[in-house]
């Protein structure tokens, strides 16, 4: 089971990616976990909002296996606490253990229908909305929180 988080776009801002390096790294420690950043075209700030959705989900889909089990990052997703998650997440990487799991973080519009219509869930972080650079550390902290719980480790205070 390798686990990959996929982003869309070059984290931009040296803190944020500071911060998720930081919980990459922790989290490599229970599990393979690679964060992937698609390199986005220059000068799309022209084009229509839907075109820019399009262009990313077929740089997305390209990087996918079909055997790839797809989790989308969207506010449209089932909510979890973190323990839910925790739980999620054990079912998942035991069904799944030859596969990879991915989970997606889309641009600031969103996924294109075709990424939605190609992922196996959608998971939401918060009711909130949060930047698309923010997600990034958010999601990954909250993935190493899980493995700790898992893992019976201190790190998780309920």
């Amino acid at each position: 089971m390798k686990v990959i988080f996929l982003c869309t776009g070059v984290t931009t801002h040296a803190s944020v990616a500071d911060l998720l390096g930081e919980y990459a790294d922790r989290a490599s420690r229970y599990v393979p976990f690679q964060v992937v950043e698609l390199q986005l075209p220059s000068r799309r700030g022209a084009q229509p909002v839907s075109r820019q959705c399009e262009q990313e989900g077929e740089l997305q889909l390209r990087f996918l296996l079909p055997s790839d089990y797809v989790v989308l990052l969207s506010e449209r997703g089932t909510q979890f606490t973190s323990l839910g998650f925790a739980n999620w997440l054990q079912r998942q990487l035991a069904s799944l253990s030859s596969r990879r799991l991915i989970f997606v973080v889309g641009g600031a519009y969103g996924f294109s229908p075709a990424m939605i219509e190609r992922a196996n869930a959608q998971i939401s972080l918060s009711s909130m909305t949060f930047p698309h650079q923010l997600v990034r550390p958010i999601f990954a902290e909250q993935f190493y929180r899980a493995l700790t719980i898992l893992k019976g480790l201190p790190y998780h205070h309920e």
